[in-house]
């Protein structure tokens, strides 16, 4: 019988959250693992439960495997900011911990294995809220795991990528039950025969599924030829520098690799996040003088209009949104923005903000809910800590095609991609600059969950970086074409547009909705069982 010492605890811990790391993409990218990385935290769970431990033992067992976890998988934000790297591990780490500790606890409640039906219920609920709520950070969701394996995930069409947090959570916790059965019960596979059937079919046919789907699906050809620019200019050394011409010289740039790279078929140029890094005022945009040299620039290009990224600000007499900061050379407040400006060939231009903003970079947390952080937040050089938002997703029509607009972080949001697909989007767009992290996965991570926004609504993708990875993604989500890292270039193709809505796109992250659903209702009710029990101890 397999007795799991204190000693082994803490290395199962550790086991845990190293085949989580190394299972996730570019940080191991050994895709199998994930479907058994969660085994180890699971015997640990049940160790505690049947000897009888404090259930403490278990959220510290929970904090070690997932703080393992962020720290393995995004180490790299510690080049962009130490501070934040420190924060978003041990924040993150600590929420993942609570998730599962809270598992733990109700399914002491009930006995058999009734109880394991709760983890993926409430880790999915976590998954959901973690892209709506005020700490949103939903990187490391489980079935990003497969960003790198589209051929795997067709079905992602249907249930987005919380389906595969599903289906890595459920095969972890049959495994496991194989695995106790045999182990801690004494009972040979070759009696589990049953069990071992099962677990396969929930392995082999979603694959066997999404194979046949990806190679029987044909996209309807209807081309747009599109530019994709990487100017890669070191963020942290050119990028934002005062010098004067700065901003002239990077816009000439990004136009020079343009012009050696666009065609008379060429309908959209791409340029990345931020390219025009000076703020203006959008009311008074034609008045800024990179307004009329892009417009000159672009002159010769035919049909092809401009999508580029820049910084913006609104003027207003009232307080606007909790971005709003007081003006202190007026009466009025004024709102910062991460935008994306599209100048067309009518020689007018569309703005459009972006709206999920990083967390502690773009925005302070709760900043709408607590009044008074507004008077914590960081204020460096006139530069407030929250930027303004769109109130919903929106979408760009021009050149005879509707877009989805993404900047940056908002290309790991499924729902809200898929909200600007439903109204209308015919292929998305992605403008970022990826280069705070230098070469390391997280460039690479970033550029590979373009595929599943591709999968979940059929939509190509365009993606122009200003360093990293600009790509072309098809409607299966394989990447078509590439840049390297730290080479300064443009790429040209053709993206197939498509307006058929898929189930995904329609319904959006239908089963997180479920299943947070289920969560409070769960939680609810085991509350409501707790005060009536105390209730009649009174009596």
């Amino acid at each position: 019988m397999f007795e799991l010492t204190r000693k082994k605890r803490y290395l199962f811990s550790i086991l845990s959250g190293i085949l989580m790391t190394v299972s996730f993409p570019f940080t191991g990218s050994i895709t199998p693992l994930v479907f058994v990385s969660w085994i180890p935290l699971l015997f640990i769970e049940n160790n505690v439960t049947l000897k009888k431990y404090r259930s403490s033992k278990v959220f510290i067992h929970a904090l070690i495997v997932f703080v393992l976890y962020n720290i393995g998988t995004t180490w790299w934000i510690w080049y962009a900011d130490e501070g934040g790297a420190i924060f978003a591990f041990s924040l993150n780490g600590l929420i993942m911990a609570f998730v599962f500790f809270l598992f733990h606890l109700l399914k002491k409640r009930f006995a058999g294995k009734t109880g394991y039906f709760f983890l993926p219920i409430f880790w999915i609920a976590f998954e959901y809220l973690h892209y709506n709520w005020e700490l949103s950070y939903p990187w490391l969701n489980l079935g990003n795991v497969f960003s790198i394996t589209p051929s795997f995930v067709q079905w992602y069409s249907y249930i987005g990528v919380l389906g595969g947090t599903l289906w890595i959570l459920s095969i972890n916790i049959l495994i496991f039950f194989l695995l106790q059965n045999k182990y801690l019960k004494g009972v040979e596979f070759k009696l589990q025969k049953r069990s071992i059937i099962l677990v396969s079919g929930l392995f082999f046919l979603p694959i066997i599924f999404s194979l046949a789907t990806y190679y029987s699906y044909t996209e309807k050809v209807n081309p747009v030829e599109i530019v994709a620019i990487q100017p890669n200019i070191d963020p942290y050394n050119e990028k934002f520098s005062d010098d004067a011409g700065n901003q002239k010289n990077q816009l000439d740039k990004i136009c020079d690799l343009a012009d050696k790279s666009i065609s008379n078929n060429t309908k959209f140029v791409l340029a990345p996040e931020t390219s025009i890094w000076e703020e203006f005022n959008e009311s008074n945009i034609e008045n800024y003088p990179f307004y009329s040299f892009l417009f000159e620039r672009k002159s010769n290009w035919k049909d092809a209009e401009l999508f580029i990224g820049a910084s913006t600000f609104l003027l207003f007499e009232n307080k606007n949104s909790s971005a709003s900061m007081k003006d202190e050379g007026g009466p009025g407040f004024y709102e910062r923005y991460n935008s994306s400006l599209l100048l067309n060939n009518k020689n007018q231009s569309k703005i459009i903000h972006k709206s999920k903003l990083v967390l502690g970079v773009e925005k302070v947390p709760f900043i709408s809910y607590i009044p008074w952080l507004e008077d914590l937040v960081i204020n460096l050089d006139g530069a407030s800590g929250t930027l303004g938002i769109e109130k919903e997703p929106r979408v760009l029509t021009s050149n005879n095609l509707t877009f989805a607009p993404s900047i940056c972080y908002e290309s790991i949001y499924g729902d809200f991609i898929s909200q600007q697909v439903s109204k209308g989007a015919e292929v998305i767009f992605i403008i970022t600059n990826d280069g705070w992290w230098g070469d390391t996965p997280g460039y690479r991570q970033h550029a590979s969950f373009a595929s599943l926004r591709a999968i979940e609504n059929r939509r190509s993708v365009a993606r122009s970086a200003n360093t990293g990875i600009s790509c072309f993604v098809n409607q299966r989500g394989d990447v078509l074409d590439q840049t390297k890292w730290w080479v300064s270039s443009a790429i040209r193709g053709e993206l197939n547009t498509n307006k058929e809505m898929t189930f995904y796109t329609k319904h959006g992250d239908w089963l997180g909705k479920l299943f947070l659903y289920l969560s409070f209702s769960l939680i609810f009710y085991e509350f409501i069982k707790r005060i009536s029990a105390v209730f009649s101890t009174t009596k």
